[in-house]
């Protein structure tokens, strides 16, 4: 893998048991740096980082509430007392799979929380708590977001409210942390063929591939591209940004 300046250094990507977490870890070992696997599943977690012992720069399992701020900070700290400091969190976790698809009007009071503690508090948690560790450090923060912010995909308002969310506080936190060296971006990737898509769509593989410019349907090492490049100091100008990556389904 050509030279992307991230030997040796120390990244968190938390829901990374499975599906595009665990893509972005595996990118982020093969590209030398130390990964932890934050997940609220630790057997998913020690699975995870076992598939990737001896790869790269490995990977050290930690298990994390992210919707709990106690939580988060005992990972935290477990990472750096592990690999000595935090020089990249990639905000990944979020409640997907198993999200019955609704009118907004039928969603309740309590689902709709469940989902926003995950997928927005969540990344603010681990954004607030590993925020004095990036400082000084150069630094990076990558929010998942999602391509459904911008084509306003019906019948699951809290997901994409959630996501549009996590747009929101990308700029909010680039605008904050510029001086402290920190660059924050946001991934919006498309439909993805993980685990938890095909669970939750029928026909995953030809969902929406008619609406791409490019006609196939994405996998997870789709995304890790864009994780890689905002991850590493090949990005040092850029913060604030979301991507899209979804095939050229919609453009903005």
């Amino acid at each position: 893998m050509t030279d992307l300046g991230l030997a040796g250094k120390s990244a968190v990507v938390t829901g990374a048991g499975g599906g595009l977490g665990f893509a972005f870890a595996e990118g982020l070992a093969l590209a030398g740096a130390k990964v932890a696997i934050a997940d609220i599943d630790a057997a998913a977690a020690a699975k995870a980082a076992e598939r990737l012992a001896g790869r790269g720069g490995g990977a050290l399992a930690v298990s994390v509430d992210v919707s709990d701020e106690a939580s988060v900070q005992a990972m935290v700290g477990r990472v750096v007392a592990a690999h000595g400091g935090i020089d990249i969190l990639i905000n990944n976790a979020a409640i997907y799979a198993g999200l019955e698809r609704k009118p907004f009007f039928e969603i309740s009071v309590e689902e709709w929380d469940r989902v926003m503690d995950v997928n927005l508090k969540g990344a603010f948690l681990c954004s607030k708590a590993v925020y004095p560790h990036l400082k000084g450090r150069g630094g990076k923060i990558v929010n998942i977001a999602s391509a459904t912010v911008f084509s306003g995909s019906p019948l699951w308002m809290h997901y994409v409210a959630s996501k549009g969310g996590v747009i929101a506080m990308t700029r909010v936190m680039a605008r904050e942390l510029g001086d402290d060296g920190i660059n924050v971006n946001a991934i919006a990737p498309g439909f993805t063929l993980t685990e938890a898509s095909r669970a939750a769509i029928e026909d995953a593989e030809h969902y929406g591939v008619a609406r791409g410019a490019i006609h196939r349907a994405a996998q997870p090492g789709d995304m890790v591209g864009a994780c890689l490049w905002l991850a590493s100091p090949l990005s040092d100008f850029v913060t604030g940004q979301t991507v899209i990556v979804d095939g050229g389904r919609q453009f903005i």
